[in-house]
Order: C-alpha cells, then sequence, then structure tokens
C-alpha cells in the first residue's frame, strides 16, 4: 500500500485539488484502484491524502510505469502545482 500526503498551499487549494483529482480518477483507476482518499480539517491542516493498494513493490512498479505512459491523463492538469510538499510513504 502506497500512501501520499500532499499538503497544499492556503487559501482554496483543498477544494482545487479534490476537483482536478476526481477529473483524473478514472484514468488512474484504469491502471489501479483507489483505496482511499481524505483531507484533514484540524492538525496539520490543508493536507489531501490518497492511498493505494498494491500486491507487491512489482505490481506498483508496474502501475508506475503505465501511468508515465498515459497521455490521456498527462493531459489533465495536477495537483502538484497546489503543493507545498509531498511525500510519498509505502
Amino acid at each position: 500500500m502506497k500512501s501520499v500526503p500532499n499538503t497544499l498551499r492556503p487559501g482554496g487549494a483543498v477544494a482545487e485539488f479534490e476537483e482536478r483529482f476526481a477529473k483524473r480518477l478514472p484514468l488512474r483507476e484504469k491502471h489501479s484502484k483507489l483505496g482511499a482518499f481524505w483531507h484533514t480539517e484540524f492538525g496539520p491542516l490543508n493536507q489531501v491524502i490518497h492511498v493505494y493498494p498494491y500486491d507487491d513493490l512489482a505490481q506498483r512498479t508496474r502501475v508506475r510505469e503505465a501511468l508515465a505512459k498515459d497521455t490521456a491523463r498527462a493531459q489533465l492538469p495536477s495537483g502538484g502545482s497546489l503543493s507545498w510538499t509531498r511525500k510519498p510513504r509505502l
């Protein structure tokens, strides 16, 4: 399983991130399913976390390679420009 916490800049970035994420999700789920998604409301604010379960590291590697080649998904804006920090965790 891999979780990806994104700390977003303040001022509406969480809502914009969630909109962008929703548009990209059907294309992302062609490669692997989303396990969980949430955002913080207390504690460290402006964080969005999404979790993708994998059977093993080999499956994760295959999915990441396929995502890198997915031109349709690449056409949609990601949330990267809204992030202050992004720290993937395995």
